[in-house]
């Protein structure tokens, strides 16, 4: 077993805040329409979407946030919590939820979604105990350096957090197409009793929305696994 697995994982998630100055339509997406979109109160997820939902799900690290969208979009009656810091990413979204010559003040907005523009571990800390149905990781950064093992989201010092924000029989599903961390998932969850953890599908399960980053691994050659833990 990796001594990776020992180090504690460091108090916030790591990832980029921006590649690119924003343009001004973007920048004026994210003054107005992140005040509309944003989770007010983390204790109370239910409360944070415009329309009654059966189900509270959350996506951390939404990249371009076309997976979050088409889970949205395919499932009115659940409530979509969607993490990133990344904000080109964030950006991105929200330029396809509001196109070019909509008014971002008064544009109608998916009603079962909501956004988390800052650390997840933040969000996850504050929900309270079976909050959530299911949990999406896709294709998160890999942090290939064993220095940096510790970075990853998947790590075992995160697993009782995770356990306890996910109700019993809820379901994380998680995607990577890097070898290192596809070893260290299966490495961290053997490890574990928290969650059944089946071996992973290699080839994208039904129900799941392709990603910009599935696509970009499948084009370099690379095989994503997809795992669903209970």
């Amino acid at each position: 077993m990796s001594r990776a697995l020992d180090r504690p994982p460091p108090d916030r998630l790591y990832g980029r805040a921006r590649v690119h100055r924003l343009r001004a339509r973007q920048a004026q997406l994210m003054e107005v329409l992140l005040p509309r979109l944003a989770v007010a109160d983390p204790a109370r997820p239910r409360d944070a979407f415009a329309v009654p939902v059966r189900a509270v799900w959350l996506e951390v690290g939404f990249g371009g946030g076309e997976h979050a969208q088409a889970l949205a979009a395919a499932h009115p009656d659940v409530g979509l919590i969607a993490c990133e810091v990344f904000e080109n990413g964030i950006a991105s979204l929200l330029s396809r939820l509001v196109p070019d010559g909509v008014d971002p003040a008064s544009a109608p907005l998916p009603p079962n979604l909501r956004l988390w523009p800052e650390d997840a571990g933040h969000l996850l800390a504050a929900l309270p105990d079976g909050a959530l149905d299911r949990l999406f990781l896709m294709f998160p950064d890999p942090w290939p350096k064993a220095r940096h093992a510790k970075r990853r989201f998947v790590h075992p010092a995160r697993l009782p957090l995770l356990a306890r924000v996910l109700r019993p029989g809820a379901e994380w599903r998680v995607a990577s197409d890097d070898p290192t961390y596809q070893t260290w998932v299966a490495e961290v969850m053997a490890a574990q009793t928290l969650f059944d953890a089946p071996p992973p599908d290699a080839t994208r399960p039904p129900g799941w929305p392709a990603t910009r980053y599935e696509a970009k691994a499948l084009a370099a050659g690379r095989a994503p696994l997809y795992w669903r833990f209970t």
